[in-house]
């Protein structure tokens, strides 16, 4: 039986999503947690890996088993009785055996969150920047994202994958006078993709590269054009979307 687990997490504790030898993931919590529970091993297939410190409101994995649970709820229950605070299980779901988390998933949308003054109740929640902005010359800049599909000056270098193309449905400056955030929603991101697209951004908001500018970066294909990344913190994944089709039961 195959199933998905909904959860979010504050990733401030952790090297990102993604189980590793020498550091804590969150996916390693996750399956430690349920193979003590359901006393057998469990893997879990993320939907999208999120880095070191990056946040996620809305997060998928699947797993199988060889015996159907009796209860999803009472084991979303017993989960987060175990797992850390800044970690909690939403829902658990009985999925079609084929259906893979990663691949079904249709986008997947990012928010980076900048708080414009200093908040105690933010820290390690938003970027914190004093730094004037003109935030029109940062929303023609993201316009540009709409009409292209090759970001690979925005990955991270030796990553293995297939292309750099990406197709980018939404890319907008909110600005709600102390916060400022950036929403952008595509099919796929690559590593390190959208804290390279806010650095590079922000340098254009700074009045240090024009929209033209920007509009080279893109087209260069090449990293050390773009602008540092931006902080972790202010960068959560906040929304996983799967086909109509796709009935969770």
């Amino acid at each position: 039986m195959r199933y998905f687990i909904e959860f979010s997490y504050k990733g401030t504790a952790y090297n990102g999503w993604q189980k590793q030898k020498n550091a804590l993931g969150i996916q390693q919590v996750l399956e430690e947690a349920l193979a003590k529970i359901l006393r057998t091993a469990v893997e879990l297939t993320g939907s999208s890996r999120t880095d070191t410190g990056v946040h996620a409101e809305q997060q998928f994995a699947h797993f199988d088993l060889i015996n159907p649970l009796e209860d999803p709820d009472e084991l979303v229950y017993k989960l987060n009785g175990i797992i850390p605070r800044d970690l909690a299980i939403r829902k658990i779901m009985i999925v079609p055996d084929e259906v893979n988390s990663r691949f079904a998933a249709t986008f997947r949308k990012y928010e980076y969150r900048i708080s414009r003054k200093k908040n105690p109740f933010l820290i390690d929640q938003v970027f914190f920047l004093k730094a004037e902005l003109d935030v029109a010359a940062m929303n023609e800049a993201a316009s540009l994202l709409l009409i292209h599909r090759n970001f690979e000056s925005f990955s991270k270098v030796h990553t293995s994958v297939n292309n750099f193309l990406c197709t980018i449905t939404q890319a907008e400056w909110i600005d709600a006078g102390e916060m400022l955030v950036f929403h952008v929603q595509a099919n796929r991101f690559l590593r390190g993709m959208v804290r390279a697209l806010v650095g590079t951004m922000l340098e254009v908001g700074k009045g240090k590269k024009t929209v033209a500018d920007f509009e080279k970066v893109i087209l260069s294909r090449n990293r050390k054009t773009a602008g540092a990344q931006a902080p972790a913190e202010g960068l959560f994944l906040v929304k996983v979307g799967y086909p109509e089709t796709l009935i969770f039961s």
